[in-house]
């Protein structure tokens, strides 16, 4: 790999870290520190969530037009500046739950961002047949920061504070800043996207996305993936709390499992990918999910251990098998789509895997509210049933490996 690459992958790791950090504190503060119920979580969690579904078809348009290292650079450097203002908003008086979720809103958008810009970056400083190989790397810095950020967070929350949490979260971001802004990290030249009216940019590479089979089945397997997992997400820190009596350190160890299920999966990839065919080996996220998913439903009727024990077995595979995904349909995107897209079509796909989030949230929130913790749970639990049937029902098992740039 290039020493790009090699920069990029310590940035993706440092602002990976930090967004871990903070998503982790601001439900631990309003969950403990201000009392927050079921609905006021799940308005929270759709504040994180929002910029995902309003702000990543814009981000893919600044990919394809501006350049992509700054733009990440710039994501961070805001992100360091919101956190160390937030002590500031305390001690004014304003750290309540509306001072919480803009932040969390702020925080998200420049997390969009630097996801967009990254996977469009990517494909500009590593050889085609690298790819797969590149995002394994990068998804296993990923999983390295869900095990300790959960975990982190959860232990300084409760023997510290969240600021000391937001501000390791700040110091991180800052180091990704530092990493991205040099010129080292400058691409070799490429033409940027003509710059259209927003409207017709937009329409260019979600058609494109559409049009394209492939393409099609994955961003509707995220829709449900997302939406599912949302609804559950949204829920899982109060219904820790109330069936099984685990206090902040558990469920930080228990969000963490997650990532000992992707930091597992990307070690795991080079062997699968050997043994499987991409196609298969992309369907089999959707499919461990599916299994997580019932695990976590069936530990509603076991006692505390037994159900902390299915919990973690639970974000295990949670972690596991969309790491496979993550790394087969991206590198899948980065092969199908013209550089001058690569930005936009990301986007849409960024849309799709997160977009959702706040709609699950909102979902979750309310429906723990109207029916019980359990009720969400099942929720969720059909519909990670639906995203399985739909990239069943598509192109994606037959595939063999990375096909030609459409």
């Amino acid at each position: 790999m290039s020493p790009r690459f090699n920069r990029l992958w310590f940035a993706t790791f440092a602002a990976q870290g930090a967004e871990q950090l903070a998503l982790t504190a601001l439900p631990l503060m309003a969950a403990l520190a201000l009392g927050a119920g079921a609905g006021e979580m799940g308005l929270l969690g759709a504040a994180q969530t929002l910029p995902w579904l309003i702000l990543s078809l814009v981000a893919g348009i600044l990919a394809d037009r501006w350049p992509r290292r700054l733009l990440m650079a710039g994501a961070e450097g805001v992100r360091a500046i919101l956190l160390l203002a937030f002590p500031v908003l305390i001690l004014a008086g304003w750290g309540g739950l509306l001072t919480l979720g803009a932040l969390g809103f702020c925080l998200s958008t420049s997390t969009v961002l630097f996801g967009v810009a990254a996977q469009a970056y990517l494909p500009g400083i590593v050889d085609r047949s690298d790819l797969p190989r590149a995002n394994a790397r990068l998804e296993f810095a990923r999983a390295v920061t869900m095990i300790a950020g959960p975990g982190l967070a959860g232990l300084v929350v409760g023997w510290g504070s969240v600021d000391l949490a937001l501000g390791l979260s700040a110091l991180t971001s800052g180091l990704a800043c530092w990493l991205l802004a040099g010129r080292a990290m400058e691409p070799p030249l490429r033409v940027p996207a003509p710059h259209q009216a927003l409207g017709r940019a937009l329409a260019e590479g979600m058609a494109f996305a559409w049009r394209q089979p492939l393409l099609r089945a994955i961003v509707g397997c995220a829709m449900a993936w997302n939406l599912s997992w949302w609804v559950i997400q949204s829920v899982f820190v109060l219904y820790a709390f109330r069936r099984f009596g685990m206090d902040a350190q558990a469920i930080g160890v228990t969000l963490g499992a997650q990532g000992a299920g992707m930091l597992a999966g990307a070690l795991a990839a080079p062997s699968i990918a050997r043994r499987l065919r991409l196609g298969p080996m992309i369907v089999l996220g959707p499919a461990l999910s599916a299994g997580a998913a019932m695990i976590m439903a069936g530990g509603a009727a076991a006692g505390p251990g037994i159900g902390m024990v299915l919990l973690l077995a639970a974000f295990f595979l949670f972690g596991f098998g969309p790491l496979l995904w993550v790394i087969g349909q991206t590198s899948l995107r980065q092969a199908l789509v013209p550089d001058a897209l690569i930005g936009r079509v990301s986007a849409v796909q960024q849309v799709a895997t997160a977009g959702m989030r706040p709609l699950g949230a909102l979902l979750g929130g309310a429906i723990g509210a109207a029916w019980g913790l359990d009720v969400a749970i099942m929720v969720g639990l059909a519909g990670f049933g639906l995203q399985l049937t739909i990239i069943l029902l598509s192109p994606v098992p037959r595939l063999v490996a990375l096909p030609s740039a459409a």
